[in-house]
């Protein structure tokens, strides 16, 4: 896995003309920015986190679909319930 992670930073530092440190940099920030998404929305869906609040951290759109979302997996259960 090591090599694996190491030959994917090397190949996308070659053909984005970066240094290897700055393809981990990118990364880093990617993936948190990913993390920091889904604990605002979890904690938004969870009623730990008003919807303005989660709006001012994640903005609408994203909210807006974890709410399409949750309702479709509402809908899904409701109806293997009740089927």
């Amino acid at each position: 896995m090591v090599a694996e992670i190491s030959d994917r930073v090397r190949e996308i530092a070659e053909a984005r003309d970066l240094q290897e440190s700055e393809v981990f940099e990118r990364a880093l920030e990617r993936g948190l920015e990913d993390l920091w998404e889904d604990l605002v929305l979890a904690q938004y869906l969870d009623r730990e986190l008003d919807r303005e609040e989660a709006v001012e951290r994640v903005g609408r759109a994203k909210v807006e679909r974890a709410e399409r979302e949750r309702d479709l997996v509402e809908k899904d259960v409701d109806w293997a319930l009740n089927a």
